[in-house]
């Protein structure tokens, strides 16, 4: 067994102990509301570990149907867990405060795996739907008049993969087509798992158009998937990839580059790729420079480099609470329209979801960027 995997799977039994030991005997439900107890949180146990596996799957007729329990399994383990902890907390001060009483003691015990399930039910709608359009102005310094108004459709984060497939992705490409903007920009993390198991499900891409193209900027988690491969199938289907690269549009006599950089993280899977923002804006200049790149960080070189504008994503903004909490040990910022010295940066919260078909707090959008004078 792998010593990572072996890892996981300790603590998971050891969070799953937890919960257990502290919910079941505040439930004093008897032996078989205990048996129950014991029963799920071991099923959770199992499934949580195929959930995290489950872009390697081997494709069978149930590989699917599993895939989805393992999935729906993390989102509710993670909101079980989240919710105990916070049900210690509480009862930890109203016990220093000399208000904890059996009634509240039992009460929250029950309330617990009930919020849990709650909270899991809605993400799992939130994450299903599909993105609604966050239309977003940029303000920007001696914008050319022939500039007023450029809008770019970003969509990012989609991980077409386990759960996130051709119906789903067929939805979004329909829905940012009839935005009618002048780009269109895919920041990364397109996919989870090689072309061979999903070049079926992300062929709906090829029908995306813009009059200025439609752009491409690689993830981490195609590095993960088969970059190359990747790289070769996004531009058989006619989509531009910027692999530290730029192109430039003319609008009248107003030029706008479009450049874009790989992953901040490439270099660790791929030399060749590693991010390089003064590459990408090379030597041209042009009155308004667009840098595309998948994570935020890479923002304070984009600054340098002269860009007026980065979009971004790769944070999910958080995807459902608490974890927005945690992404600023990573990333400058979770979500939104920031300041990066002279530079606008915007971080979408992404188009699709990772891991469980969950979204609470951090609901999935489809962002129309929109050029307006500063």
């Amino acid at each position: 067994m792998n010593r990572s995997f072996a890892t996981i799977l300790s603590l998971l039994v050891l969070l799953q102990v937890y919960i257990g030991m502290r919910l079941l005997p505040d439930l004093d439900g008897g032996l078989l509301l205990n048996m129950a107890g014991v029963l799920v949180l071991v099923v959770l146990t199992v499934l949580v570990p195929v959930g995290l596996m489950s872009a390697s799957l081997r494709r069978r007729r149930w590989s699917e149907l599993v895939s989805w329990l393992g999935l729906m399994s993390m989102g509710l383990f993670s909101s079980l867990l989240v919710t105990t902890l916070a049900r210690d907390l509480v009862l930890l001060a109203l016990r220093v405060t000399g208000l904890l009483s059996p009634e509240i003691v039992f009460g929250s015990a029950v309330a617990v795996p009930l919020l849990a399930a709650a909270v899991t039910l809605l993400g799992f709608v939130n994450a299903r739907r599909l993105a609604r359009v966050k239309r977003v102005e940029v303000p920007i310094a001696n914008l050319p008049p022939a500039l007023h108004g450029y809008a770019i459709a970003q969509v990012s984060d989609i991980h077409v993969g386990p759960t996130i497939k051709r119906p789903y992705l067929n939805a979004i490409v329909n829905r940012v087509n009839k935005l009618g903007a002048d780009a269109i920009a895919i920041t990364g993390d397109l996919v989870d798992g090689s072309v061979h198991r999903l070049s079926l499900h992300t062929q709906p891409l090829a029908r995306l158009a813009a009059p200025d193209g439609v752009f491409f900027v690689t993830g981490n988690h195609e590095y993960y998937s088969g970059a190359e491969e990747w790289i070769a199938e996004v531009r058989r289907l006619g989509i531009t990839v910027l692999l530290n690269q730029h192109v430039l549009r003319r609008r009248d006599d107003a030029t706008v580059m479009i450049a874009g950089v790989a992953d901040y993280s490439a270099h660790h899977f791929h030399p060749a790729h590693k991010s390089d923002a003064r590459a990408a804006a090379g030597a041209r200049d042009a009155d308004v420079r667009i840098l595309l790149a998948h994570q935020p960080r890479s923002a304070p070189e984009a600054a340098e480099a002269g860009f007026h504008l980065q979009l971004s994503g790769h944070t999910h903004g958080g995807q459902f609470f608490p974890w927005n909490l945690f992404v600023p040990l990573q990333q400058p910022f979770v979500a939104g329209l920031h300041r990066v010295r002279d530079m606008w940066v915007y971080i979408s919260r992404g188009t699709g979801y990772w891991g469980p078909p969950k979204r609470f707090g951090a609901p999935s959008e489809i962002t129309l960027v929109r050029l307006v004078p500063g």
